[in-house]
C-alpha cells in the first residue's frame, strides 16, 4: 500500500512505512515534547526527500519563528519558500473555518499554486476558542480534517496535553476523528525524565505497539529503542516488570 513517509526512520518503521495518503494524523503531548518539530520535520523531509511539497498553518506562531526553529536543525525555511516548494500561512480557527466553507479559500489556492501533498497544523487545541460545547467542537473539527482531505493533503495535527507526567484526563475527541493517533509523552525513570512515543492508532493499516524512546537531536526527532524491562510507561509510574526485577535480584547479583 502506498504510504506518505515522515522521513523519521524509528517512526516509519513503527507505522508500518508511514502515513496512509491523504490521512488526517493527531500528534498529543505537553508542552516541549517534540511535536511541532516532528510535524516540521514531515514537511521539511516531505520537500527535500520525496519532492512533496508543504503547507504550515499556524494558529498561534508568526513565521519567523518557524524560521528560526527549523534554522536549529539545519532546515532552511526561508529558502524552500522562495523556491515555491513551502508555504507558512499564520491565521485563525475562525478564518480557517470559513476559508474551507467556500471553494477556492486561501489554503485550498496555495496548496494548489505549489502543489502542496503535506500540511502541518499547529495546533488543533486553538480550536476550543471557536466553541467550548463538546458535540459542536468535535463537529468542527470534524468539518475541518475532512475539508484537508478534499484538498487531498495528507496532515499532522498537534494537540496541547495539559498532563506533564502521570495519566491523561483530557478528553479525546479528536483522538477519534483522526485517521491515525500518535502520543508523545514525558516519562520519569529512577530520577531522570525520558521522552517516550506510542502509535495508538493507524486507521485501515497495522502498525507497531510498542512504546519507543525519542530524543530531540541536532537533526530533529530521533526514535530510539523500545522501553525494556519496564511497565506503566504512559501512565507516568514506570516500574520494573516482575522478570526485570527477578533478574536483577537473583541474576544480576
Amino acid at each position: 500500500m502506498q504510504r506518505v513517509k515522515t522521513g523519521i526512520v524509528g517512526l516509519d518503521e513503527m507505522l508500518h512505512g508511514g502515513f496512509l495518503p491523504q490521512t488526517a494524523n493527531l500528534v498529543e503531548g505537553a508542552p516541549g515534547t517534540g511535536k511541532t518539530t516532528l510535524g516540521m520535520q514531515f514537511i521539511y523531509n516531505g520537500i527535500t526527500k520525496y519532492d512533496e511539497p508543504g503547507l504550515i498553518l499556524t494558529f498561534e506562531e508568526f513565521p519567523q519563528q518557524y524560521y528560526r526553529d527549523a534554522g536549529s536543525f539545519g532546515w532552511d525555511f526561508r529558502s524552500l519558500e522562495r523556491e515555491g516548494k513551502l508555504k507558512i500561512i499564520m491565521t485563525s480557527p475562525e478564518i480557517s473555518k470559513l476559508d474551507f466553507e467556500d471553494v477556492g479559500g486561501l489554503i485550498e489556492t496555495t496548496a494548489q499554486q505549489i502543489g502542496s501533498r503535506r500540511i502541518l497544523v499547529d495546533s488543533l487545541s486553538h480550536f476550543q476558542r471557536i466553541s467550548r460545547d463538546p458535540i459542536e467542537l468535535r463537529s468542527l473539527q470534524y468539518s475541518f480534517i475532512n475539508a484537508l482531505k478534499r484538498v487531498g493533503l495528507t496532515s499532522i495535527l498537534t494537540k496541547e496535553s495539559d498532563v506533564i507526567l502521570g495519566e491523561m484526563t483530557s478528553e479525546e475527541d479528536a483522538a477519534f476523528i483522526a485517521d491515525s493517533f500518535t502520543m508523545l509523552r514525558y516519562v520519569e525513570i529512577e530520577s531522570a525524565i525520558h521522552k517516550a512515543l506510542l502509535v495508538l492508532k493507524l486507521r485501515g493499516s497495522d502498525h507497531a505497539k510498542d512504546i519507543r524512546q525519542f530524543q530531540v537531536g541536532p537533526h530533529g526527532i530521533e526514535v530510539q529503542a523500545r522501553f525494556e524491562g519496564q511497565e506503566g510507561i504512559m501512565s507516568g509510574s514506570p516500574h520494573r516488570t516482575m522478570a526485570e526485577s527477578f533478574v536483577e535480584a537473583f541474576v544480576r547479583k
